[in-house]
């Protein structure tokens, strides 16, 4: 049976703009008011790129709160609400649901880690909890443990397991293979989209969305509307600006280059930290290259 997916097109991995006093929420809200302007098609508050790691839950919970009450049903509205600690992220997915988000971003467990089944069981336990679609987010590179493709075959099973964002592009085919129309697949690199959508995928879960939402919705729009080709040729020309943006540790260049652009979204939080002079002077040229600042 198909599960509804929560978005198709290109989903934003919103930054978070801070001060030194923590959540900046007027930028926020111009922020995702921009975003629906550029045709951003769901909205993903206190993700990796919106540096959760670092806010604590009461903070974490006021931004999710607040992008939820200003994109008012305009777009979906996602939460990342993942933990390395099961109960933690019980609680964090709870209280994320009762402020009316329409999904769940849940990523795969990291540092203390665990098995296959452990898997199983930490992701069965999230979706037994809460009545809200869950997109599992597979991040190998960050958790150093992967969901390998049976075990998502498995979760597939739960009827709130709704899909992955699956940064393991290699085994993409293998998941749409297992999993047919059972889990809804979206693409978490934005330079491997299209490999994405060829197997069946739903569209991404954007960083360079933040720079160009209008661009990355376009690539995946001209997908679904049956022009592999214009899709390819989207792809191929940001292969140049996706370098950039993960020149460093992401969200460390996308904001440095949100910054120049003049979005005024601060600084990142230690121990993230400004971008090298190298780095910084290849996001400026960039970011020139694609007319985003003069």
């Amino acid at each position: 049976m198909m599960k509804t997916p929560i978005f198709r097109g290109s989903a934003v991995a919103i930054v978070t703009p801070f001060t030194d006093d923590g959540v900046n929420f007027k930028k926020l809200a111009e922020l995702c008011d921009w975003h629906i302007s550029q045709h951003t098609d769901c909205i993903v508050v206190a993700g990796t790129t919106g540096e959760a790691s670092t806010m604590p839950d009461a903070e974490h919970l006021a931004a999710v709160r607040h992008v939820v009450e200003v994109v008012n049903r305009r777009v979906p509205v996602m939460a990342g609400a993942g933990s390395n600690d099961t109960r933690h992220a019980i609680e964090l997915s709870e209280k994320a649901a009762r402020l009316g988000v329409d999904g769940l971003l849940s990523v795969t467990p990291y540092y203390n880690k665990t098995t296959q089944q452990g898997l199983y069981l930490h992701f069965k336990a999230i979706a037994e909890a809460v009545d809200l679609p869950i997109i599992l987010y597979n991040v190998p590179s960050r958790t150093n443990l992967n969901i390998n493709p049976e075990t998502l075959a498995r979760l597939a099973e739960l009827p709130a397991i709704n899909g992955v964002k699956e940064c393991n592009i290699e085994q993409a085919g293998e998941v749409a293979h297992l999993c047919g129309d059972r889990l809804n697949l979206y693409s978490g690199e934005d330079g491997l989209v299209l490999p994405l959508l060829s197997y069946g995928g739903l569209g991404v879960i954007s960083v360079i969305a933040n720079i160009v939402p209008s661009l990355t919705h376009a690539m995946v729009e001209a997908w679904q509307r049956g022009d592999p080709a214009e899709a390819t040729r989207r792809q191929l020309d940001l292969v140049p600006l996706v370098k950039a943006m993960f020149c460093e540790v992401n969200p460390i260049p996308v904001k440095a280059a949100m910054n120049l652009m003049g979005m005024q979204v601060g600084p990142c939080r230690m121990p993230l930290c400004e971008p090298s002079p190298a780095s910084l002077a290849l996001i400026e040229k960039t970011l020139r290259r694609y007319s985003l600042i003069a």
